[in-house]
């Protein structure tokens, strides 16, 4: 039930000195305040990152070649060699878990590779298939992406990025059906795209020009020859568990030997997304441990003071005693009076701290999409789980100078007055 009178006492027993108290509630207000701003800010950055990888295959690698470092088979060692379509067949007849295989061929700015009319540029440009839309998406602006019917007939067609759309056509104008010299040949736009995530590999693809890889191939002399193959798993397989069976696949086809750690690279983008997600996990943590240590150090703060504030009252405590008073209506008053202090400090820190990462994300709004601090808020599961956290401490805090109210006697206590 509702004691007025009792609250009533507990107010005016924490401003009857209200310049420790508020020395004293300041320990517990910043602890809870840099928990808040600190979780927030973790929490920022880490929806920073994933916002620049949303959309991107977490589950792929990349395969790359290199020379050789042993001699295998009649070969030298310091050969060079490359992957070749035949590669593709083999490895999805060989390995049923892969979802998307895609060739990738690589053709790196030169100076005004593309023009059209009067414009001219140097932008990237890639040789692809269509699986490769599924392994970095891309959002479409204008028309479509490529299809296995350009694959097939090997159709002079190209897909263009962003940037290489704003700076070849005029604004709004709509770039279907025109032509892009490329390379020195012509190739009639499908589709403009734009990039769903910020993870890219061989070159931004606002940059970059598509192509059908059987196009590339033929256009640049390369015959059957691949510069890397791209390639996810199925939702339920592990892309690192099928990365020594595509590497030994592709080695023994090759003669290559299969002690030879340098002659295949591979990027394994599963690893490195696993990799984030440890590193924010650490991250979260440190932040815990720092702000519960700050937090500790005003709850110390909060019991000495208490226990300051038993000792001044041992008189009263004692008249209490010697009027009856029970010991649980001694410890309650004690333990609420700390919790109360405990309490105002921490909910005062925890409204200051989530206005301070609202005015940041409100600020951060007009920013970029591709920032890498985006909506540093805490969660609300967080701020439940730090109210708790922040009550458990100011019954803590109570606890040994409600214990040590319980040890005056009443005799004692007026005998020492």
């Amino acid at each position: 039930m509702f004691d007025l009178d009792r609250w009533h006492e507990i107010w005016i027993t924490i401003t009857r000195n209200k310049m420790r108290s508020v020395l004293t509630a300041f320990g517990v207000f910043w602890g809870i305040f840099m928990l808040v701003v600190m979780s927030g800010a973790g929490y920022g950055l880490e929806n920073g990152v994933k916002s620049g990888v949303e959309g991107f295959a977490e589950n792929s690698a990349y395969f790359f070649t290199n020379v050789t470092t042993e001699a295998y088979k009649g070969f030298r060692k310091g050969r060079r060699w490359q992957f070749r379509n035949e590669d593709m067949d083999m490895l999805r007849a060989y390995i049923p878990e892969l979802k998307y295989i895609s060739p990738v061929i690589f053709q790196w700015k030169e100076d005004n590779n593309v023009v059209r009319g009067d414009k001219y540029g140097a932008y990237y440009v890639k040789g692809l298939n269509p699986e490769y839309n599924f392994i970095e998406p891309q959002s479409m602006l204008y028309g479509r992406y490529l299809n296995e019917i350009d694959i097939r007939d090997r159709r002079k067609v190209c897909v263009i990025g962003k940037k290489v759309y704003e700076e070849m056509f005029t604004k709004g104008e709509n770039p279907l059906g025109h032509l892009l010299k490329v390379g020195g040949i012509y190739y009639r736009v499908i589709g403009v795209n734009e990039p769903i995530t910020q993870v890219n590999i061989g070159g931004d693809p606002k940059e970059s020009i598509i192509l059908p890889f059987t196009v590339m191939q033929q256009t640049y002399n390369r015959g059957g020859e691949l510069d890397c193959i791209a390639l996810t798993a199925v939702e339920d397989v592990r892309i690192g568990k099928l990365e020594e069976k595509i590497s030994g696949l592709l080695k023994a086809r090759h003669s290559i030997s299969p002690t030879d750690p340098m002659a295949i690279q591979s990027m394994n983008v599963e690893k490195q997304f696993r990799m984030f997600k440890m590193l924010f996990l650490g991250i979260s943590i440190l932040i815990w441990i720092v702000g519960l240590g700050t937090l500790l150090a005003g709850v110390v703060g909060v019991s000495n003071i208490m226990m300051v504030t038993v000792r001044e009252r041992t008189r009263e405590i004692g008249i209490r005693r010697a009027l009856g008073a029970k010991p649980k209506s001694i410890l309650m008053q004690i333990m609420y009076e700390s919790l109360v202090l405990t309490a105002l400090a921490g909910f005062w820190g925890l409204a200051c701290g989530v206005g301070i990462l609202s005015l940041v994300d409100n600020a951060l709004g007009s920013v970029a999409r591709d920032t890498f601090f985006r909506h540093p808020q805490i969660p609300f599961s967080m701020a439940i789980l730090a109210a708790f956290v922040l009550l458990l401490s100011g019954v803590m805090a109570g606890i040994i100078p409600a214990w040590r109210a319980l040890q005056v006697k009443a005799i004692d206590a007026i005998r020492e007055e």
